[in-house]
Order: structure tokens, then C-alpha cells, then sequence
């Protein structure tokens, strides 16, 4: 009997497997579709924002209308921030969109080495309920479905805590960019003071690093509701953060410029404990099914073991 079980051990966790990449596989693919289209929208902004730059640093009718209205700095900066920040978005996307298909591929590659597995698990198992029969009548026969049902619930478990895993990692990230926030929040206050050119530095180089941070955390969204893609459970995560975007307010000269970095931080603030507060609900969720399936398999393990105890094969 050893025999067969290793083999139903091992063909059950791939019939598993492959349940989980095909539904993780239809999430990666929906998910492509949604950043292929951002990018391509992406871009066209990013391409309009570049056009208005490059019209008033040439000879245009608007540069003509700026420089008569003593307005050219103002508007020129403030059109440079906006062609930034696209960028910035637009950079983004791709990697996203970049980051989807490679997964895409890994997953398409592994699923491919794993068909027939369900055959090949009907197979063995067919053989093990002849030989169960023949050794041990229904008591047998009753373990033989205690170990299919436990097999089935050791998988979930393990699915489980690799979406747990995923979202703590997401969890962690938004604790750090709120870290950075923080801090950029201080030296923005200090702005407003008396602060000069090197705490803005100092503030940007803040604002910089949870930039990177909220890329990252994007990433790790989107792994966290891949591996949510067949865990059943009531989850909305669709959270819909763009690239913190580095407003150089250096370049201006006096305390509205310093009050609008601020707004932005604040708001920044409020966006990610939104986020937090949604990650950590559907972890308490998570967490939920997971002790759940822990009973269970608790549960069926002492079934088979006093079955065992009552039958002797």
C-alpha cells in the first residue's frame, strides 16, 4: 500500500498545482490585458505632455503668449512636471505589464509539464480501491477517502499560506513607504520654517524612496491577488495606486509651493492606510481559513488513526 500512496501523494499535489495555475493564469491574463491597455493610454499622455514641453521651449504661438504675459517660467515648470509625472506612470505600467507576462510564461511552462496528471492520479487510485477491497472491506475503504479528503485540505493549506505569505510581504511594504511618508512630511513642515534647497533635498530624496517602494508594493499586489485567484474567499484588493510623483518644488520660491508638496504627502498618506487597511482585512480573512483547515485536517487525521486502530490490513 505504501507504494500507491506515495504516488496519490504526489499526484494529488500536482492535480492541485495544476488547479492553482489555471486560475492563476486566467488572473495573469485579465491582468495583462489591464496594463497593456494603461500603457498604451499611458503612453499617448506622456507623448501629449512631451508636445506641450517641447512647443513652449520652441517657437510656438503659447511660448509667444507666455513670454508676452511674463508667465514663461511658471508655465514652462509647470508642464515639466506634468511630462515627469507621466513618465513616471508610464514607467510603471510597463514594468507591470513586463513583470505579468514573465509570469505568465513561468506559469504557462509549468502547467504544460503537468497535464495527465489527473488521468494518471485516476489511474493509481482505481488500483489502490481494488486492493483496499480485497485487503479490508469498508473500514479500508473508508481510510482511503479519509487520506484523499486529507491530501485535498493539506493542499489548500498550502495554498493558503502562500497567499498569506504574499500578503504580508505587501502588508510590510506599505509600513515602509508610510515610514518614508513620514519623514517627508517632517521635512516639509520644516520647509514651511525656514528650511532651504538641502531640506528639500532631503524631503525628496524621502518622496524618491517611497516612489520605489509603491512600484514595489504594485508588484506585490499583484502577486498577492494572483495567488488569491483560487483561494475561495470574498476578496477586493483592485487597489489603484500610481507613482508617488517627485514634485520639485525647489525650483519655486516660496511657501505655496512648500504647502502643495505637503497636500500631495498627506494625501499619499491617506491613499496607502487605505490600502494597509485592506490588505490586513483580507489576511484576517486568510487567517480565518486557514485555522479553519487546520481543524479539519486535525479532525481527519485522528479519524484515519482510530480506523487504523480498529482494522488490521
Amino acid at each position: 500500500m505504501k507504494c500507491y500512496d506515495e504516488q496519490l501523494r504526489q499526484l494529488q499535489a500536482q492535480c492541485a498545482r495544476k488547479k492553482k495555475l489555471e486560475a492563476s493564469i486566467e488572473e495573469l491574463r485579465a491582468q495583462r490585458e489591464v496594463y497593456a491597455a494603461r500603457a498604451e493610454e499611458l503612453q499617448q499622455i506622456m507623448s501629449d505632455e512631451q508636445a506641450d514641453v517641447d512647443r513652449l521651449e520652441g517657437r510656438s504661438l503659447s511660448a509667444f503668449f507666455y513670454n508676452v504675459i511674463g508667465k514663461m517660467d511658471e508655465k514652462l515648470t509647470q508642464e515639466r512636471q506634468e511630462a515627469y509625472a507621466a513618465r513616471v506612470k508610464y514607467d510603471a505600467a510597463t514594468r507591470e505589464l513586463f513583470g505579468v507576462e514573465e509570469d505568465l510564461k513561468r506559469y504557462e511552462a509549468e502547467l504544460n509539464s503537468l497535464q495527465g496528471c489527473e488521468d494518471r492520479y485516476t489511474s493509481v487510485l482505481q488500483e489502490k480501491t481494488l486492493a483496499v477491497k480485497a485487503a479490508g472491506g469498508l473500514t479500508a475503504e473508508r481510510i482511503l477517502q479519509l487520506e484523499e479528503q486529507k491530501g485535498y485540505l493539506v493542499g489548500q493549506k498550502l495554498e493558503l499560506q502562500e497567499a498569506l505569505d504574499a500578503g504580508n510581504a505587501a502588508l510590510s511594504c506599505t509600513d515602509q513607504i508610510l515610514s518614508e511618508l513620514d519623514s517627508a512630511e517632517g521635512w516639509g513642515t520644516w520647509d514651511l520654517v525656514g528650511g532651504g534647497l538641502i531640506t528639500d533635498l532631503v524631503k525628496h530624496s524621502h518622496l524618491d524612496a517611497a516612489q520605489a517602494s509603491v512600484e514595489t508594493l504594485q508588484t506585490q499586489l499583484r502577486r498577492f491577488k494572483t495567488e488569491l485567484a483560487d483561494v475561495t474567499i470574498d476578496a477586493d484588493i483592485q487597489v489603484n495606486i500610481d507613482g508617488f510623483l517627485r514634485v520639485a518644488d525647489y525650483f519655486f520660491d516660496g511657501i505655496f509651493a512648500d504647502w502643495t508638496v505637503l497636500d500631495q504627502i498627506q494625501q499619499s498618506q491617506e491613499q496607502v492606510d487605505q490600502t494597509r487597511s485592506q490588505i490586513y482585512g483580507v489576511l484576517d480573512h486568510l487567517r480565518t481559513l486557514m485555522e479553519q483547515t487546520e481543524a479539519q485536517i486535525s479532525c481527519t487525521s485522528q479519524e484515519v488513526e482510530q480506523l487504523v486502530a480498529s482494522v488490521s490490513m
